[in-house]
Protein backbone atom coordinates (compact mmCIF):
# COMPACT_ATOMS: atom_id res chain seq x y z
CA UNK A 1 0.00 0.00 0.00
CA UNK A 2 1.45 3.50 -1.32
CA UNK A 3 1.63 6.33 1.52
CA UNK A 4 2.34 9.94 1.17
CA UNK A 5 4.63 9.96 4.74
CA UNK A 6 7.90 11.19 3.59
CA UNK A 7 8.97 14.29 2.06
CA UNK A 8 11.79 15.82 -0.40
CA UNK A 9 15.08 13.08 0.15
CA UNK A 10 13.06 10.51 1.41
CA UNK A 11 13.01 12.70 4.69
CA UNK A 12 10.35 11.86 7.18
CA UNK A 13 9.13 15.67 8.18
CA UNK A 14 9.71 18.53 7.43
CA UNK A 15 10.34 22.27 9.26
CA UNK A 16 8.72 25.59 7.68
CA UNK A 17 8.86 29.25 8.64
CA UNK A 18 6.82 31.77 8.12
CA UNK A 19 7.44 35.63 8.58
CA UNK A 20 5.17 38.93 7.81
CA UNK A 21 5.72 42.83 7.04
CA UNK A 22 9.41 43.12 6.15
CA UNK A 23 11.29 44.81 9.55
CA UNK A 24 14.64 45.65 9.57
CA UNK A 25 14.55 42.96 11.81
CA UNK A 26 14.55 40.06 9.45
CA UNK A 27 17.95 40.89 9.07
CA UNK A 28 19.05 39.80 12.44
CA UNK A 29 16.74 36.47 11.84
CA UNK A 30 17.98 35.35 8.84
CA UNK A 31 21.55 35.84 9.93
CA UNK A 32 20.37 32.89 12.22
CA UNK A 33 18.53 30.92 10.10
CA UNK A 34 21.58 30.87 7.70
CA UNK A 35 23.72 29.66 10.34
CA UNK A 36 21.44 27.16 11.28
CA UNK A 37 20.62 26.34 7.67
CA UNK A 38 16.70 26.97 8.59
CA UNK A 39 14.93 27.94 5.32
CA UNK A 40 11.77 30.70 5.77
CA UNK A 41 9.45 32.39 4.09
CA UNK A 42 8.71 36.09 4.06
CA UNK A 43 5.48 37.87 3.69
CA UNK A 44 6.27 41.83 2.18
CA UNK A 45 4.08 45.03 1.74
CA UNK A 46 5.99 46.48 -1.30
CA UNK A 47 4.38 50.28 -0.96
CA UNK A 48 5.97 50.31 3.10
CA UNK A 49 9.35 49.66 1.69
CA UNK A 50 11.79 52.26 3.86
CA UNK A 51 8.91 53.10 6.51
CA UNK A 52 9.92 53.24 9.80
CA UNK A 53 11.69 50.28 10.88
CA UNK A 54 11.04 48.69 7.35
CA UNK A 55 13.45 47.24 5.02
CA UNK A 56 14.68 49.20 1.77
CA UNK A 57 13.41 48.54 -1.78
CA UNK A 58 17.28 48.43 -2.55
CA UNK A 59 17.92 45.63 0.04
CA UNK A 60 15.45 43.14 -0.66
CA UNK A 61 16.47 40.67 -3.40
CA UNK A 62 20.31 40.40 -1.44
CA UNK A 63 18.52 40.08 1.65
CA UNK A 64 16.24 37.27 0.95
CA UNK A 65 17.53 35.51 -1.81
CA UNK A 66 18.00 32.35 -0.10
CA UNK A 67 14.64 32.54 1.51
CA UNK A 68 10.92 33.40 -0.06
CA UNK A 69 9.88 36.43 -0.55
CA UNK A 70 5.55 36.24 -0.57
CA UNK A 71 2.49 38.34 -0.34
CA UNK A 72 1.32 40.66 2.08
CA UNK A 73 -0.91 43.13 0.54
CA UNK A 74 1.00 46.15 -1.35
CA UNK A 75 0.16 48.44 2.04
CA UNK A 76 -0.93 45.87 4.40
CA UNK A 77 -4.61 46.46 4.87
CA UNK A 78 -7.38 44.57 5.80
CA UNK A 79 -8.78 42.99 2.91
CA UNK A 80 -12.28 42.26 4.48
CA UNK A 81 -12.83 46.25 4.77
CA UNK A 82 -12.01 46.43 0.85
CA UNK A 83 -14.22 46.72 -1.93
CA UNK A 84 -13.98 44.03 -4.80
CA UNK A 85 -11.40 45.90 -7.00
CA UNK A 86 -9.17 47.09 -4.23
CA UNK A 87 -8.97 43.72 -2.74
CA UNK A 88 -7.64 42.99 -6.06
CA UNK A 89 -5.70 45.60 -6.55
CA UNK A 90 -4.05 45.39 -2.66
CA UNK A 91 -2.88 41.57 -3.60
CA UNK A 92 -1.82 41.89 -7.50
CA UNK A 93 0.41 45.04 -7.20
CA UNK A 94 2.06 43.76 -3.93
CA UNK A 95 2.94 40.75 -6.10
CA UNK A 96 3.46 42.51 -9.78
CA UNK A 97 6.15 44.60 -7.82
CA UNK A 98 7.65 41.94 -5.59
CA UNK A 99 8.18 39.92 -9.30
CA UNK A 100 10.16 43.20 -10.18
CA UNK A 101 12.50 42.95 -7.34
CA UNK A 102 13.10 39.44 -6.57
CA UNK A 103 12.82 38.16 -10.40
CA UNK A 104 10.85 35.05 -9.67
CA UNK A 105 7.07 34.05 -10.15
CA UNK A 106 5.67 35.06 -6.49
CA UNK A 107 2.93 32.69 -5.76
CA UNK A 108 1.82 32.65 -1.96
CA UNK A 109 0.79 35.72 0.84
CA UNK A 110 -0.18 35.46 4.17
CA UNK A 111 -3.64 37.68 5.36
CA UNK A 112 -2.65 40.82 6.80
CA UNK A 113 -4.46 40.53 10.30
CA UNK A 114 -4.97 37.00 9.37
CA UNK A 115 -8.58 38.43 7.96
CA UNK A 116 -10.44 36.96 5.21
CA UNK A 117 -13.58 35.54 3.70
CA UNK A 118 -14.78 33.77 0.20
CA UNK A 119 -14.88 36.77 -1.47
CA UNK A 120 -11.28 37.15 -0.99
CA UNK A 121 -10.03 33.34 -1.62
CA UNK A 122 -12.05 33.94 -5.18
CA UNK A 123 -9.44 37.16 -5.70
CA UNK A 124 -6.42 35.27 -4.77
CA UNK A 125 -7.08 32.73 -7.56
CA UNK A 126 -7.58 35.86 -9.96
CA UNK A 127 -4.62 36.88 -8.60
CA UNK A 128 -2.35 33.93 -8.93
CA UNK A 129 -1.89 33.40 -5.38
CA UNK A 130 -1.51 29.70 -4.83
CA UNK A 131 -1.32 29.45 -0.87
CA UNK A 132 -2.54 31.98 1.31
CA UNK A 133 -1.43 31.52 5.74
CA UNK A 134 -3.72 32.54 8.38
CA UNK A 135 -3.01 33.11 12.04
CA UNK A 136 -5.12 30.25 13.34
CA UNK A 137 -2.65 28.11 15.09
CA UNK A 138 -3.44 24.39 14.67
CA UNK A 139 -1.51 23.34 17.32
CA UNK A 140 -0.84 19.90 15.40
CA UNK A 141 1.75 18.96 12.66
CA UNK A 142 -1.14 18.03 9.74
CA UNK A 143 -0.67 19.09 6.45
CA UNK A 144 -3.48 21.53 4.82
CA UNK A 145 -6.39 20.06 3.03
CA UNK A 146 -6.67 23.47 1.52
CA UNK A 147 -3.75 25.75 1.09
CA UNK A 148 -5.24 28.82 0.37
CA UNK A 149 -6.32 28.67 4.21
CA UNK A 150 -2.90 27.41 5.48
CA UNK A 151 -3.20 26.98 9.11
CA UNK A 152 0.15 27.28 10.73
CA UNK A 153 1.17 24.75 13.90
CA UNK A 154 2.00 28.10 16.16
CA UNK A 155 3.33 31.32 16.75
CA UNK A 156 6.92 31.86 17.56
CA UNK A 157 6.12 32.34 21.33
CA UNK A 158 5.14 28.24 21.20
CA UNK A 159 8.13 27.36 19.02
CA UNK A 160 9.83 25.43 21.86
CA UNK A 161 6.97 23.71 23.34
CA UNK A 162 6.10 22.50 20.04
CA UNK A 163 9.24 22.00 18.61
CA UNK A 164 9.83 19.45 21.64
CA UNK A 165 6.64 18.23 20.61
CA UNK A 166 7.44 17.71 17.13
CA UNK A 167 10.84 16.09 18.06
CA UNK A 168 10.21 13.85 20.36
CA UNK A 169 7.11 12.01 18.66
CA UNK A 170 8.22 8.41 17.78
CA UNK A 171 6.51 8.36 14.54
CA UNK A 172 6.37 11.54 12.49
CA UNK A 173 6.20 10.59 9.69
CA UNK A 174 4.86 12.86 7.00
CA UNK A 175 4.63 15.36 9.72
CA UNK A 176 4.92 19.43 9.02
CA UNK A 177 6.27 22.01 11.95
CA UNK A 178 4.64 25.39 10.68
CA UNK A 179 6.05 28.58 12.73
CA UNK A 180 5.17 32.25 11.75
CA UNK A 181 5.35 35.65 13.82
CA UNK A 182 6.80 38.91 13.23
CA UNK A 183 10.84 39.42 13.72
CA UNK A 184 10.22 43.10 15.41
CA UNK A 185 8.55 40.76 18.20
CA UNK A 186 12.44 39.51 19.14
CA UNK A 187 13.53 43.09 19.44
CA UNK A 188 10.22 44.57 21.27
CA UNK A 189 10.48 41.43 23.51
CA UNK A 190 14.54 40.84 23.69
CA UNK A 191 14.08 37.43 23.20
CA UNK A 192 16.18 36.72 20.39
CA UNK A 193 17.18 33.72 22.33
CA UNK A 194 14.15 32.00 21.94
CA UNK A 195 14.61 31.88 18.08
CA UNK A 196 18.45 30.68 18.65
CA UNK A 197 17.58 28.16 21.16
CA UNK A 198 14.60 26.72 19.06
CA UNK A 199 16.85 26.69 15.46
CA UNK A 200 19.26 24.77 17.35
CA UNK A 201 17.33 22.51 18.41
CA UNK A 202 17.36 21.33 14.88
CA UNK A 203 20.93 21.09 14.30
CA UNK A 204 21.50 17.21 14.44
CA UNK A 205 18.18 16.17 12.88
CA UNK A 206 19.27 14.64 9.42
CA UNK A 207 15.48 13.50 8.84
CA UNK A 208 14.35 16.67 9.01
CA UNK A 209 13.18 18.62 5.86
CA UNK A 210 14.09 22.52 5.77
CA UNK A 211 12.11 24.34 3.46
CA UNK A 212 10.22 27.34 2.10
CA UNK A 213 6.53 27.75 1.76
CA UNK A 214 6.35 27.37 -1.67
CA UNK A 215 8.68 24.37 -1.63
CA UNK A 216 6.72 22.21 0.71
CA UNK A 217 3.08 23.19 -1.17
CA UNK A 218 5.16 22.39 -4.79
CA UNK A 219 6.14 19.54 -2.98
CA UNK A 220 3.07 18.10 -1.35
CA UNK A 221 0.85 18.94 -5.05
CA UNK A 222 2.96 17.07 -7.00
CA UNK A 223 3.05 14.06 -4.29
CA UNK A 224 -0.62 14.45 -4.36
CA UNK A 225 -1.04 14.57 -8.08
CA UNK A 226 0.60 11.14 -8.48
CA UNK A 227 -1.09 8.52 -10.69
CA UNK A 228 -1.84 5.25 -9.04
CA UNK A 229 -2.79 1.90 -10.17
CA UNK A 230 -5.68 0.30 -8.54
CA UNK A 231 -3.50 -2.51 -7.44
CA UNK A 232 -0.90 -0.11 -6.27
CA UNK A 233 1.86 -1.60 -8.87
CA UNK A 234 2.27 1.45 -11.09
CA UNK A 235 2.87 5.11 -10.24
CA UNK A 236 3.59 8.05 -12.54
CA UNK A 237 4.18 10.95 -11.70
CA UNK A 238 3.15 13.90 -14.01
CA UNK A 239 4.38 16.81 -12.89
CA UNK A 240 8.16 18.38 -13.64
CA UNK A 241 9.97 17.39 -9.77
CA UNK A 242 10.82 14.11 -7.70
CA UNK A 243 8.57 13.07 -5.06
CA UNK A 244 9.14 10.17 -2.78
CA UNK A 245 6.45 8.05 -1.19
CA UNK A 246 6.90 4.91 1.13
CA UNK A 247 5.57 1.30 0.24
CA UNK A 248 5.49 -1.74 2.12
CA UNK A 249 7.98 -0.59 4.53
CA UNK A 250 10.34 0.91 1.75
CA UNK A 251 10.73 4.50 0.29
CA UNK A 252 10.66 5.03 -3.65
CA UNK A 253 11.94 7.92 -5.92
CA UNK A 254 9.97 8.85 -8.91
CA UNK A 255 11.38 11.73 -10.66
CA UNK A 256 9.35 14.09 -12.85
CA UNK A 257 7.29 12.06 -16.09
CA UNK A 258 8.43 9.28 -14.95
CA UNK A 259 6.29 5.68 -14.53
CA UNK A 260 7.26 3.87 -12.06
CA UNK A 261 6.43 -0.37 -11.30
CA UNK A 262 6.99 -1.28 -7.92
Amino acid sequence: MISFDVFKDGKRSALTMSYDDGTIYDIRLIEIFNKFGIKSTFHLNSGRFGFDRVVRKEDVADLYKNHEISVHGVLHRSLAMLPPQNILAEIFDDKRELERICGYPVRGMSFAYGIYNKDIISALKLCGIEYARTVKATKNFELPENFLEWHPTCHHNDALEMGRKFLELKRRQGKLLYVWGHSYEFNDNDNWDLIEEFCRMFTEEDDIWFATNIEIYDYVTAQRNLKISADNSIVFNPSCQPVWFSAEGKIFKINGGETLRL
